[in-house]
């Protein structure tokens, strides 16, 4: 999942099945490079296919992303190693770069945080908790990519214990 196209064909693949055609013209990449990613997100249990269709004589899988099903994945995978989650932190903020530079920041339409603050456990894990499921509520309201209506917005979330000094 670490690497920035695979975090962009998920965010597309969050709000409707796509087929490797589809994430590549979007994309702006070569069917082959947007197929190879396809393939390793579902090897890697990171997307399902949810159908497939007759295309020019062929068949085509549509693939889609579900965070819930993504979270279900990953408890039963167990946890990452401290590595792979920080290659992921590192995909992440490497993707919020990227964003930016496409980014419209009128005044009242961005929130923006940063802390390293002590907290007690109980309320950090209610916190915890209450954006998680803000974050799976908004991957169920996404819609497909320019849908009438709808604006292009961007989110990430990084919330981990650290170490005390």
């Amino acid at each position: 999942m670490a690497h920035p196209v695979r975090l962009r064909i998920m965010s597309l693949l969050t709000a409707a099945p796509m087929t490797a055609a589809e994430v590549a013209r979007e994309l702006g990449l070569t069917h082959a490079n947007a197929s190879y990613h396809l393939r390793n997100l579902l090897s890697g249990g990171l997307i399902f296919v949810e159908g497939e269709e007759k295309i020019r004589g062929g068949i085509a899988k549509r693939y889609r992303y579900d965070v819930a099903r993504d979270r279900e994945h990953r408890l039963s995978s167990g946890p990452l190693s401290d590595e792979q989650l920080r290659a992921e932190f590192a995909a992440f903020a490497h993707e919020l770069i990227r964003r930016t530079r496409d980014a419209n920041f009128p005044p009242s339409s961005k929130v923006l945080a940063d802390a390293e603050l002590w907290v007690d456990p109980e309320k950090w894990a209610e916190l915890r908790n209450r954006i998680s499921e803000a974050l799976v509520e908004l991957h169920n309201v996404a819609q497909p990519p320019r849908t009438p209506g709808t604006i292009r917005t961007s989110t990430t979330a990084a919330m981990f214990e650290m170490e005390s000094e």
